[in-house]
């Protein structure tokens, strides 16, 4: 009996469509637990870089002196090409010298088509567990239900039906089920972190738009070369922050 009850012989012995979507369910399963950890540690990545270049940011740096640095760093943190986008619109339109407005706003909504990249970036593959979380159970209970109709078949052509022939057919079905369930959950428990994450990093990503597009403000008016040379005033906003 504990030999026919074993998980392998359970699958062994399944129909030919249980044993496909077993097969689907856990590779689907292996492919959710790689995209698991990769977003993990890629949204870590995106949070320690954004906390050290708001660090930076707010330590009354020389602006011109930041941008320079970003653009000639191997990899950028969300935050900092934001800025960059922002501040390479902010120059152009200063220098064709446009109206205050006019580069504001064009600042701001270069710094706006920025956040919307990054957003679709931190957010990619982030469907794919939703799509694992939501079908999974229901692929699994696809299976179960094959496998009964299976196994209620092959019990017809029998004269005498027992536990022990009933037990091992029930349960090749039932792996199925708990097979779509160990796939699901994993996935929609990572999907509800990684969406909150997320959230926390857009609501940052858009406060520090509104706090650059305030900076460029109090410098539109002033001369390109006094501009050039603003600061983020560290100490003040840090506090106000």
């Amino acid at each position: 009996m504990n030999n026919e009850l074993s998980f392998l012989v359970l699958v062994q012995q399944a129909s030919i469509v249980v044993q496909v979507v077993l097969a689907g369910l856990a590779l689907t399963s292996i492919a959710s637990w790689a995209v698991i950890f990769g977003k993990l540690f890629g949204l870590r990545r995106v949070r320690n870089g954004n906390e050290e270049f708001e660090r930076e940011f707010w330590s009354g740096r020389n602006l011109a002196e930041m941008n320079q640095a970003i653009g000639s760093k191997p990899d950028t943190a969300p935050l900092e090409r934001i800025f960059a986008s922002g501040m390479r619109e902010f120059l152009k339109l200063r220098e064709k010298r446009l109206d205050a407005p006019a580069q504001l706003d064009g600042a701001r909504r270069a710094m706006r088509a920025s956040l919307q990249r990054e957003l679709d970036a931190v957010e990619s593959k982030l469907s794919f567990l939703a799509s694992v979380g939501s079908v999974s159970p229901y692929v699994g209970l696809f299976g179960t239900v094959w496998g009964i109709m299976h196994a209620f078949v092959n019990l017809g052509a029998l004269q005498q039906v027992t536990l022990a022939t009933v037990a091992p057919s029930i349960a090749e079905a039932l792996v199925a089920t708990a097979l779509g369930l160990f796939a699901a959950i994993p996935a929609v428990v990572a999907y509800n972190r990684f969406a909150r994450d997320i959230d926390r990093i857009a609501i940052q990503l858009e406060t520090f738009i509104e706090e650059f597009t305030n900076i460029l403000q109090r410098n539109v008016g002033a001369a390109p070369a006094a501009a050039a040379m603003a600061t983020t005033q560290g100490p003040a906003a840090a506090g106000a922050r």
